[in-house]
């Protein structure tokens, strides 16, 4: 595979349409990318297995000059012959995540494909003793990407995506040393726990799948408000953006993995060892020590292992599992006390653990077309007016900084990318005042002399300022010149910044 080409992102656009989703001669208009898709691809590249195979063996799809793409019938008739439980509908929605798959991003599917024989019948097993459809297996693709290491900008992690939260509920070990959501067997009987719950509650495989990705809790909010109508294709707007995606995700890599060879892709060549076995351990013991003694490659250890985020295994706290290879095992077993001695003060002093980083800095993309500019946050700033100043979209900004949700740090460096003739204007933005940023946008700041709601403080070094409805204290420090907020939350003895409320009478210090 090429190198250049397994690192592109798996751009898996989420489409919303003008008509009904399940017809077949909707209008398509493109939606945002599935960011967390994007990363776990990303993450793909870096999995120990796969760089060894872009090290040693070039990829080589067949022919790569032969995209074959097929007429809607031809789609339709395939989808319909794949053996599911779980309806596999197909419209022009689903034709495009196809097209993803097997045409633009058909390089990162072959390394997926690689990955299948290692995991995929760890996992039918699983769900087959959870009396689950084979075919959810499906979804591991579009969490992970098959990445056991894979974590979200918001804390997902593993193969199978857990939150802290939700692992923790369904019985996973989450600490600084051994983090379960990374184990592909306990992780996959997590998530089937979980599918099952989801099931007893929603008797329908698609609503499932959606309320894996979203939430329960969205997936209700969307039945409610579509009158209570509880088919997918009925609440597909009344779902989450990325929600909408999910689905035609899922059928479009259950397609693809089942008619690669139709569009001329073949899987990557990955040297995992089919052939493992695992086994208890009852005292500490660190994979380094394995690996130097018994001359196997840390990197493979760790791939087998991923749980383990330093590398100690920490069988004196409770029994551990250790994955090897099988041609390994005998070995292991003779020199069990030989390794465990090796370098002991070093590899079994806790105190020297580090974290072995799963997920690499996060690098914004460079943007075809577009000038990179820089802006730091400043005391009092939000995304929301960073993203004014500069006229892109907020969803935008946060993915081209690695950002969830709202909160950024005074001092922090924020990417922005803009159109070229236009750079100089924005590179001024910086070193603006807040008011003359404002201004860029037609906004107007207050200035508050003699206002009702500001009066002077007895001994003149204060103002008293009155909390009016609607107020932040980002708001009020704004209209005086001079002040930070920090001051204004020390002076007042306010730890929690939101929590201020209507009449209540903030102390301002005047500035000589």
């Amino acid at each position: 595979m090429k190198i250049k080409a397994i690192a592109i992102i798996l751009f898996l656009g989420s489409i919303f349409v003008n008509a009904s989703p399940v017809n077949d001669t909707i209008i398509i208009k493109s939606d945002v990318s599935i960011e967390r898709i994007n990363r776990n691809l990303d993450s793909l590249v870096n999995s120990w297995y796969v760089r060894l195979a872009l090290k040693n063996v070039p990829y080589n799809s067949s022919n790569d000059s032969v995209i074959a793409e097929f007429p809607d019938s031809v789609y339709k008739e395939r989808l319909s012959k794949i053996n599911s439980v779980i309806s596999l509908p197909y419209n022009n929605i689903i034709r495009n995540h196809i097209h993803v798959y097997t045409d633009r991003k058909r390089e990162s599917l072959s390394a997926i494909l690689g990955l299948m024989d290692y995991y995929f019948p760890m996992i039918e097993d699983i769900f087959d003793s959870y009396g689950l459809p084979a075919e959810l297996k499906y979804m591991a693709v579009i969490e992970s990407a098959l990445n056991p290491n894979a974590v979200s900008r918001v804390g997902a992690t593993g193969m199978w995506q857990f939150l802290y939260s939700t692992g923790k509920n369904y019985g996973l070990t989450i600490n600084s040393i051994v983090d379960e959501r990374r184990d592909p067997v306990k992780a996959t009987n997590a998530a089937a726990k979980y599918l099952k719950d989801m099931y007893d509650i929603y008797h329908d495989w698609i609503l499932v799948i959606a309320a894996y990705n979203c939430g329960p809790g969205n997936v209700d909010k969307a039945i409610r408000r579509s009158g209570n109508r509880k088919d997918y294709w009925e609440i597909y707007y009344r779902l989450p953006r990325e929600t909408r995606g999910y689905i035609p995700q899922f059928i479009a890599a259950t397609y693809a993995i089942n008619y690669y060879k139709d569009h001329h892709i073949q899987p990557l060549p990955l040297n995992i060892p089919i052939a493992t076995d695992t086994l208890m351990v009852n005292k500490d013991i660190h994979l380094s020590q394995i690996s130097e003694v018994m001359n196997i490659p840390l990197g493979e250890l760790r791939a087998l292992n991923p749980q383990y985020r330093t590398g100690l295994v920490p069988g004196s706290t409770k029994p551990q599992s250790l994955t090897l290879p099988v041609k390994h095992l005998g070995d292991f077993i003779d020199l069990n006390d030989t390794i465990r001695n090796y370098k002991s003060e070093i590899y079994l002093n806790r105190a020297n653990l580090t974290i072995n980083p799963s997920r690499s800095t996060y690098l914004p993309p460079d943007i075809k077309g577009k000038t990179k500019l820089y802006y730091t946050v400043k005391d009092g700033d939000n995304l929301g007016y960073i993203a004014e100043w500069y006229h892109v979209g907020l969803s935008d900004l946060r993915y081209w900084n690695d950002i969830y949700g709202n909160t950024i740090r005074v001092g922090q460096r924020i990417a922005v990318f803009v159109d070229p003739s236009k750079a100089d204007y924005y590179s001024k933005i910086a070193d603006m005042t807040f008011a003359e940023r404002q201004s860029t946008i037609g906004k107007t700041i207050p200035v508050i002399q003699s206002a009702a709601n500001v009066e002077t403080g007895a001994d003149s070094e204060y103002i008293i300022y009155t909390v009016q409805y609607g107020d932040t204290i980002w708001d009020i420090v704004k209209k005086f010149d001079n002040v930070t907020t920090s001051e204004v939350l020390t002076l007042n003895n306010i730890s929690d910044p939101g929590r201020i409320q209507v009449g209540q009478k903030l102390k301002i210090k005047k500035k000589s």
